[in-house]
């Protein structure tokens, strides 16, 4: 009788102690997401549902573990939401075992399916409050940072004028607009998102934002006067010949430093022609964000061809 009650005893003890495990275990720990590659794909998916969270985002449970201390945070490009600009990211950072968070910003309303139209300024204001809200929940000193286009360039913003330095330990750019871009490549990205959803103008209304991010404006004069770089923080940016967007797409890189890699896709693969959408979904970009987040364990470039827009061809 003894000896089960000791049984008993022990198999409680050995469930407490899974329980009180699993509850600390990264998101990834619930099983592998399907990464989606393929931008067009994505977008239509995610687009009506921007208070979704995109695939293995937003467990505010989940802890990091030694492997990945820092959560990262998903930072949208203009007109886009988290959950059609994160559906390849997300999933891919959460079945790597890292925390993974995303958020809208900028958009007309919390609900609207377009984002990141606001000034911004503003937009990265709203980083900085989710970050805190990341950290609180985490109990991380630091998080990284993701972003696409617009979401590439914001968190300098809050870097350097918000106190994002000391929370912030590293920065990675796909596409950013770090030195702006032409009026033609604002109106080819709004052509073609307008293209892949007809029921929706994407360029009605103001888009402060747009204005922003134009060559020589007075938000980016005032983001690059010192230098593009606040120390503490290890920045990487990931650009592609093929961008229409940011334009000319040279305009991405940030001035070369000792804590600045500046990437370009087609000299890892000269068959990937991403474009500025796809590379948020791109193969070889997403590769080189998880190299860049631990390059003590980089991952070799999976080369093949990738046509704009619509992703791989395999």
């Amino acid at each position: 009788m003894r000896r089960k009650r000791l049984r008993a005893t022990a198999v409680a003890a050995l469930a407490a102690a899974a329980l009180t495990a699993a509850a600390v275990q990264p998101a990834a720990a619930a099983g592998y997401r399907p990464v989606e590659t393929h931008f067009s794909t994505g977008f239509v998916t995610g687009f009506l549902f921007p208070g979704q969270s995109p695939p293995g985002a937003d467990d505010w449970n989940c802890r990091p573990g030694s492997a990945h201390p820092n959560p990262v945070v998903l930072v949208h490009g203009t007109l886009e939401n988290r959950n059609d600009n994160w559906r390849g990211a997300a999933p891919l950072l959460a079945n790597q075992g890292y925390c993974v968070y995303s958020f809208n910003y900028g958009g007309p309303s919390g609900g609207s399916p377009v984002q990141g139209t606001g000034a911004v300024a503003d937009g990265a204001r709203t980083l900085a409050g989710f970050v805190d809200r990341v950290l609180a929940a985490t109990g991380a000193a630091e998080a990284d940072l993701v972003g696409h286009s617009q979401g590439g360039m914001l968190p300098r913003y809050y870097l350097k004028n918000l106190g994002g330095a000391a929370k912030v330990g590293k920065l990675i750019g796909l596409a950013p607009s770090n030195n702006g871009t032409t009026l033609d490549g604002l109106t080819e990205l709004g052509r073609r998102l307008h293209l892949l959803e007809p029921a929706n103008d994407f360029l009605s209304g103001p888009c402060q934002a747009c204005v922003d991010q134009e060559i020589g404006s007075p938000f980016l004069t005032e983001l690059n006067a010192g230098g593009g770089t606040v120390p503490g923080v290890e920045y990487t940016v990931i650009a592609t010949r093929y961008d229409e967007v940011v334009t000319p797409w040279t305009n991405a890189f940030l001035p070369a430093g000792p804590h600045v890699t500046n990437i370009l896709v087609q000299d890892q693969c000269a068959l990937d022609a991403t474009d500025h959408l796809e590379i948020a979904y791109d193969p070889v970009a997403l590769t080189d964000v998880l190299n860049a987040l631990d390059p003590a364990h980089p991952r070799p470039i999976p080369c093949q061809v990738v046509l704009p827009v619509t992703g791989p061809l395999l």
